[in-house]
């Protein structure tokens, strides 16, 4: 595969000089046509130690407007960011739509380092690239522009340019002499390199191989790479989305056809005042208690509540909050995006929040939105809305293997129950900010709500991530039950503490953190 990038490609200095000025040129207008497109643009630069890459990065800011460009590195890792999971550092670092995003190695570093020091199998990191290939489709198809640079040099090469770098104190090198295996392991690093390219080579996020030993060479190669993969995003025709089968929320009319798992729920279960009282008083307790075992052995807890409006999403958490220390927990409630959260992907504003382990993070609606009123009022497209459900499946499944324990609870009334409350929320003062027109116009499409919900319970309800389902008319039941679907929870969860990684599955590029709080495992 890299023969192609040893061949001694060069360009002289006064070729360079020629192309270079009018390059810089069609850069800064293509950047200024990105920004009327809503493109984000992510470039990730990769290759052999010693190839240049921080020098292709100082040139590429100098190229460009450095207003619309992010630079990240991630060759260290904080203690912040090893208690969540790997990719939230890497949603952090995506651009705004019309920006761009350069990525020093970006999500490649972690599994190609650690199959290279033989921390992980082939297998492994086979796995870690699916997972790659994935993200990078769904950025895709939310119209970023990803561009792969792998910069590589010959192994003569590489030695004498160690060697330079060896004695320059501003090197990156020279600060981490640790570093020199793989100049001494060139064939081995070599060989993994391939296995990753060849594995995430996708048309949607293409590598582009880069000879790296002629500086000049190298930097106008990577600087026209980049401006046709621009020129080729901007230049495409919008193609018609393909057709699609029939949305189910049209069901046939007949009765028996409109059932639903929500029309299983027997909404009469109630609690007595005294049954309540007693439940409520040891639960709270209970959840107290917990809340602080998870704290140190480490276990991010994540609750997220959905429902119908007044179902009682706010009554539940509270009964929660009430009881934990205000030190553990903190609470989102999910309202419309904000101009900054519409300028990237639906679930960057969520993996923005994810805590840190320990902690306790409760969602008040959440990422779900976008399978029910985004679906039903028709601000996703078909597409859209379709292909979030593996989205949304993938997204907790790595918060379940960083070691999260994730529980969801969909809260739901009658017909008749709703109705009393709206009247309520309306009749009482300080309720009234409570109901919105919104609340009627979503009552008034409650049979469409309805069939969303149930695709969304079918789903997205996973062995790790499963759905509860709450009889919500008694709001004193709806919370005890609940508060014991948390208990329960946290208490067998805590139980196994088999290390950060709660689904024992090992990744390439996530390797499991040390759980120095597990008391059992």
């Amino acid at each position: 595969m890299f023969e192609a990038t040893k061949v001694g490609r060069t360009v002289s200095k006064d070729e360079f000089k020629a192309q270079r000025d009018e390059l810089r040129t069609e850069l800064l207008e293509a950047q200024r046509r990105l920004r009327a497109s809503n493109i984000p643009v992510i470039v990730i630069v990769a290759g052999v130690e010693a190839a240049g890459k921080g020098e292709v990065v100082n040139r590429l800011n100098e190229w460009l407007d450095t207003r619309g460009v992010q630079t990240h590195a991630f060759w260290e890792t904080s203690d912040e960011e090893r208690e969540r999971p790997r990719y939230s550092r890497f949603w952090r670092a995506l651009p705004p739509r019309g920006e761009i995003a350069i990525l020093f190695g970006g999500w490649y570093l972690d599994p190609i380092e650690h199959r290279f020091q033989g921390h992980c199998s082939d297998a492994a990191l086979d796995a870690e690239l699916a997972r790659i290939v994935d993200f990078e489709r769904m950025l895709t198809q939310d119209d970023a522009l990803i561009v792969k640079f792998w910069f590589h040099l010959s192994e003569k090469d590489q030695k004498r340019r160690l060697k330079e770098l060896s004695r320059d104190d501003r090197s990156r090198w020279k600060m981490l002499p640790e570093k020199s295996k793989f100049s001494e392991q060139y064939a081995l690093f070599e060989h993994v390199a391939e296995r990753v390219i060849r594995q995430s080579d996708r048309g949607i996020a293409p590598w582009y191989l880069v000879e790296a030993e002629d500086t000049r060479y190298r930097d106008l190669t990577v600087g026209k790479t980049l401006l046709q993969a621009i020129h080729a995003r901007l230049g495409q025709q919008v193609v018609t989305e393909p057709a699609t089968p029939p949305d189910p929320l049209q069901l046939p009319e007949s009765a028996s056809a409109q059932i639903t798992i929500l029309d299983q729920l027997d909404l009469t279960k109630s609690l007595t005042k005294e049954e309540y009282k007693e439940q409520l008083k040891q639960l709270q307790q209970e959840v107290n208690d917990l809340a602080w075992t998870a704290y140190k052995q480490r276990r991010t807890t994540v609750l997220v509540f959905e429902g119908v409006d007044a179902g009682g999403k706010g009554g539940a958490i509270r009964r929660i909050t009430s009881a934990v220390d205000a030190r553990l927990y903190r609470t989102i409630p999910v309202a419309a995006p904000t101009d900054e959260e519409k300028a990237h992907h639906y679930l960057w504003r969520f993996w923005r929040h994810i805590p840190r382990a320990g902690h306790i993070i409760l969602y008040d609606r959440s990422w779900y939105g976008r399978v029910l009123v985004e679906r039903v009022e028709g601000f996703a497209k078909d597409a859209e809305w379709r292909r979030a459900y593996s989205e949304i499946n993938d997204f907790e499944e790595q918060l379940v293997e960083n070691g999260a324990i994730l529980m969801k609870f969909w809260l739901q009334v009658s017909d008749e129950e709703q109705l009393r409350r709206f009247k309520d929320r309306e009749d009482t003062p300080y309720k009234r900010y409570k109901i919105t027109d919104e609340d009627w116009r979503n009552r008034e499409k409650w049979p469409q709500y309805k069939a969303a919900v149930n695709e969304m319970v079918a789903r997205t309800s996973t062995e790790y991530a499963p759905w509860t389902l709450v009889e919500g008319d008694d709001k004193q039941y709806a919370r005890i039950k609940v508060l014991q679907t948390v208990c329960d929870g946290l208490r067998e969860a805590l139980k196994k503490c088999n290390g950060a990684n709660g689904t024992g599955v090992v990744r390439c590029g996530d390797m499991l953190r040390a759980d120095d709080g597990c008391e059992d495992g």
